[in-house]
């Protein structure tokens, strides 16, 4: 890796609006969407400077500012403007004289049409798999976060709800400081499956707390309480952890008790009422037929409805026994047809918005008869989702995302079963079997994605 040059490193008092900087720290540890980003306002200078670091790194390449005639740092556009900031020299660390400019060089001969497309088509291909890489190593920190605190709950309860609170924040922050969000699905889950069904039941969880407007801390109660959802599942045997079919009267009592249990646990854990809550009405259906107190509608908190339907859309996707999985379309169609006695109506409604007629995972057939992978929907747009194109003779990792609101001519015909794809598309897509989800703003989204 090549080394950072001295000379692109700046005290943290000396950054100034139009700098691309690198924060050089975990995702966690700041409340921005990513750790390098071009600073935009001073209420992010404010941000960064509190942070507690005393330099960081820089990209001029990428920044909107450079060095002036005078020594200062001014537009990038007008050599001679006002500076931004401090002066150039202080922002290097140096006190010498100001920088001197060479002649500009000749301009360069215009670079043909089909030069010019590779360029783009190689540029455009970097983006989208660095975006999904910034998603995996979100979702693994994350993952093994949760597996730090979830190993915590018995035996230091309050750590582990310290913890607990300081995950559900970091993905609030997140979220609540972009004002457009992508449903991004993942190629590899990481962790254990516990962790993976916690973290998708919590970030599609949050993603439609922040659909319904809920303030920061209903946020914040929504994302521990389903995060925590299934804590009680720990003090049962493992043969009834997982609702089945072959349970017996009495072990499916055995297995409703890990409602109780995780109650008990919470309140060990000092979580806040309304944490405890979700966790305690996660199982609880509109109707009254869920358990453990048979409550409807009404003595549910909101967010213990969007938990409820929430977590049954991921065991449908990921069960237990992976054989039984249904497709996300099929989950969502089940959930739809059979859901609306069980599910609050307005949170199914906003969940089917949110997550699109053909959520993320799903396998279709275009209508030039291609055949694809939804891997990201936005809420905006749930009909034209991006997708991964099987395209003959372009290997599967120089495959461009397609965004079907801007493609031409081409949309969606129908969903399909992974299974039912011709063996080709099968092995190109190559559906995983379990399926786990994060978040991305919309204009990295974008940016690596192919527009016709």
């Amino acid at each position: 890796m090549k080394a950072v040059a001295d000379q692109d490193m700046i005290d943290v008092d000396a950054v100034c609006v139009g700098m691309f900087v690198h924060l050089g720290l975990s995702w966690m540890s700041h409340p921005f969407p990513l750790g390098s980003f071009k600073i935009s306002n001073a209420e992010q200078i404010e941000t960064i400077r509190s942070l507690g670091l005393k330099r960081l790194r820089w990209n001029p390449a990428q920044s909107d500012v450079v060095a002036t005639s005078t020594g200062r740092w001014g537009p990038r556009e007008e050599d001679g403007a006002a500076a931004c900031g401090a002066d150039a020299a202080a922002l290097r660390g140096e006190s010498g004289p100001a920088p001197t400019f060479e002649p500009a060089e000749p301009a360069e001969p215009p670079v043909p049409p089909e030069v010019a497309g590779r360029q783009a088509r190689k540029r455009a291909i970097s983006e989208q798999r660095d975006a999904l890489a910034l998603c995996e190593r979100q979702f693994t920190e994350a993952s093994h976060d949760f597996k730090r605190l979830n190993d915590l709950v018995v035996g230091k309860p309050q750590e582990a709800r310290a913890q607990a609170e300081a995950l559900s924040k970091a993905l609030v922050d997140k979220m609540l400081g972009e004002q457009d969000l992508c449903v991004r699905l993942l190629t590899d889950a990481a962790g254990d499956k516990a962790s993976m069904h916690a973290l998708n039941v919590t970030i599609i969880s949050l993603l439609m707390g922040r659909t319904f407007g809920l303030s920061e801390p209903d946020m914040q109660d929504l994302g521990v309480g389903a995060m925590l959802h299934d804590i009680g599942k720990s003090e049962l045997p493992d043969r009834v952890r997982h609702r089945d079919e072959s349970l017996s009267p009495s072990e499916l009592r055995f297995y409703e008790e890990h409602v109780a249990h995780g109650v008990t646990l919470a309140r060990k854990m000092g979580l806040t009422p309304g944490a405890m809550l979700v966790l305690a009405q996660h199982h609880e259906h509109a109707d009254g037929s869920g358990f453990p107190l048979h409550l409807n509608t009404d003595r549910m908190t909101a967010g213990a409805r969007i938990v409820a339907l929430v977590n049954r859309y991921d065991n449908l996707c990921n069960p237990h026994f992976a054989a039984r999985a249904l497709t996300p379309h099929e989950s969502l169609s089940l959930l739809f047809a059979q859901g609306k006695s069980k599910f609050d109506t307005a949170i199914l409604g906003a969940f089917i918005r949110m997550m699109g007629v053909y959520p993320a995972g799903s396998t279709v057939q275009l209508t030039d008869d291609r055949y694809a992978m939804v891997v990201g929907v936005n809420s905006s747009r749930p009909l034209k989702p991006r997708v991964l194109v099987h395209e003959r003779g372009v290997p599967r990792d120089d495959a461009l995302i397609v965004d079907l609101e801007t493609a031409q001519g081409v949309g969606i015909r129908r969903s399909i079963k992974p299974m039912q794809l011709p063996v080709e598309s099968l092995e190109y897509l190559a559906p995983r079997p379990r399926v786990a989800y994060f978040f991305e703003p919309m204009r990295l989204a974008d940016e690596g994605a192919l527009a016709a």
